[in-house]
């Protein structure tokens, strides 16, 4: 549990003693550390973990870009930030920090240059499916922005930009920036936990005191800290406190997202903002619900299933009354390749409807009525209730099968476990666009400095997936050059 702040002068006596401090090496720390290097500050990062990457290097590897990137434009499609904007504004919201989605819009072409300049390679192709993580190398992919109701509101262009490796594609990506940061000479403290923050005689943020290996190491910090430290989501008493949607089920995390970042920026006079967000991912095929429908517990169907996935995953989870299914019929199931229906099972197959609301304890005729409604509408081409993309629209025929959304993902053959639903939280400290933290008068914390998942970030209370990754990696860049500009 972190401490303080403390006083400078009661920093242990070996201290180290850098420009900037930087806690946490997944992608927000790191692109703060090497934009703070390469501006000709000397840094030290301190990470709690036996090497870096963080929930960074576990991830998908997802990056939500646009604006006319090389690989849009390569696939065929003509971006501008203004669209990118209006489709995150809705995607992201209601009510997201506006000034840094706007200058992230803007600026997003630059920021994938400079991940080109790292090393991370994007191939010019398009994924044209509905995946959590496409089975392939592609190097774009939609994130709901081609389904209702984002298609009214802005142009439809891909803008998850994936590194070029096929399934999770952080690991590259970390490795790409983790490569920068040694290079830029700054320093990499692994197993070293920051514990409490330094604090000079006038108020100001001055370093940094960490436990090794059972010891207190003091780290002074002459311009100021960086806090990148990741969420709160396996913090037991902090989810309880803010975001109880998310107690029971599985973290999704590398298992040390555990609000250090945020407590220490509290204990500096930093204030949060939107600590009960959080985004949750329902353990569905993408690809066999927009082939079928979702139903909830009342065996209602409540959302057009070509959504981004997270967002049918909020909308079910915390809106409505669960189990949740999947519903398709044969030619539905046969339709997605085994490989890609991520290890899932039917929990029931049957060639009436009836039998299918008896096997899962369904209101009788719930089932009956929802498939009638759906079927006559496909029939006609058009779906009134949820207005699911033509593509993906055509009446369900028997023998159907249903999938139980709690029984979870089973890709690689064991046993799956847990409730089906796993999550991470967004809220975290108030930063302005350049990452300084911000106080309750709303001022800046001299000396101190947050991005990535200890931070509220771009979002409100939506999230599309490449937007954490997108979102730390530009603030972190901003906030690594504003505190080695002191």
């Amino acid at each position: 549990m972190s401490r303080g702040p403390l006083p400078l002068g009661d920093a242990p006596r070996a201290t180290a003693e850098v420009d900037v401090v930087v806690v946490g090496m997944g992608c927000a720390g790191a692109a703060a550390a090497y934009e703070a290097a390469r501006s000709g500050a000397s840094v030290a990062v301190l990470d709690g973990a036996g090497g870096p990457g963080g929930a960074s290097a576990v991830s998908g590897g997802e990056l939500y870009l646009g604006g006319g990137t090389e690989v849009q434009r390569a696939c065929g499609y003509d971006d501008d930030p203004d669209a990118m904007f209006a489709y995150l504004s809705a995607a992201l919201g209601p009510h997201p920090d506006e000034a840094k989605l706007r200058l992230y819009c803007d600026e997003s072409v630059e920021h994938f240059r400079w991940f080109q300049a790292l090393g991370v390679d994007f191939k010019p192709s398009l994924y044209d499916g509905v995946s959590w993580l496409p089975p392939t190398d592609d190097g774009l992919m939609w994130l709901g922005e081609n389904a209702w109701p984002f298609t009214e509101i802005a142009k439809p262009a891909p803008r998850g930009h994936r590194p070029a490796t096929a399934g999770h594609g952080g690991w590259l990506m970390m490795e790409r920036l983790t490569a920068a940061v040694e290079g830029s000479g700054a320093t990499v403290s692994a197993n070293t936990r920051a514990d409490a923050l330094l604090v000079d005689g006038d108020g100001r943020v001055a370093g940094v005191v960490a436990r090794r290996f059972g010891e207190d190491v003091g780290f002074r910090a002459r311009r100021g800290v960086v806090l990148a430290t990741g969420g709160f989501a396996d913090d037991a008493a902090m989810v309880a406190d803010h975001v109880p949607a998310l107690v029971g089920h599985r973290a999704v995390s590398a298992g040390r997202d555990d609000g250090t970042g945020i407590r220490l920026g509290l204990s500096a006079g930093g204030t949060t903002r939107r600590l009960g967000s959080a985004q949750v991912a329902l353990s569905v095929v993408p690809a066999l619900a927009c082939r079928g429908m979702l139903v909830d517990g009342l065996g209602q169907r409540f959302v057009n299933e070509d959504v981004y996935p997270g967002r049918f995953s909020q909308a079910a989870v915390l809106h409505r009354p669960g189990p949740w299914f999947t519903l398709v019929d044969e030619r539905g199931w046969e339709e997605v390749p085994p490989a890609e229906r991520w290890g899932v099972q039917p929990r029931a197959v049957a060639a009436t409807l009836a039998e299918l609301e008896a096997a899962l304890g369904l209101p009788a005729g719930a089932l009956e009525d929802t498939v009638a409604r759906y079927n006559r509408d496909a029939a006609r081409g058009v779906d009134l209730l949820h207005h699911k993309d033509p593509r993906w629209l055509r009446p369900l025929e028997p023998p159907y099968a249903v999938i139980d959304a709690t029984a979870g993902f089973d890709p690689d053959g064991r046993k799956a476990d847990g409730t089906g639903v796993s999550g991470f939280t967004l809220g975290g400290l108030r930063t302005g666009v350049d990452g300084e933290v911000i106080d309750a008068d709303g001022c800046p914390v001299p000396g101190l400095y947050a991005a990535g998942r200890a931070t509220s970030g771009i979002h409100g209370e939506g999230y599309v997936s490449g937007t954490s990754l997108g979102d730390g990696t530009f603030i972190g860049r901003r906030a690594g050059l504003a505190v080695a500009r002191g």
